[in-house]
């Protein structure tokens, strides 16, 4: 998926929006094996869709832009 390779690790390059969203949090530069199994155990995040779509974060974000 163009645009977002900075963000993923190269292994996930060039893969498709589909599969990106299937992937585990770890194909997201950064994030690493410790950090996925600290947000699965908290959040039951095991997939960067999951991770996109947590109800928690969402709810941060849309706080975060309301007082930008």
């Amino acid at each position: 998926m163009q645009g977002a390779e900075p963000k993923l690790i190269k292994a996930w390059h060039g893969k498709s929006a589909q599969e990106l969203a299937d992937a585990p949090v770890t194909a997201i530069y950064g994030v690493s094996e410790g950090d996925a199994e600290l947000l699965a155990q908290a959040f039951g995040i095991k997939t960067v869709r999951d991770f996109g779509t947590n109800k928690y974060f969402r709810a941060a974000q849309a706080i975060s832009a309301l007082a930008d």
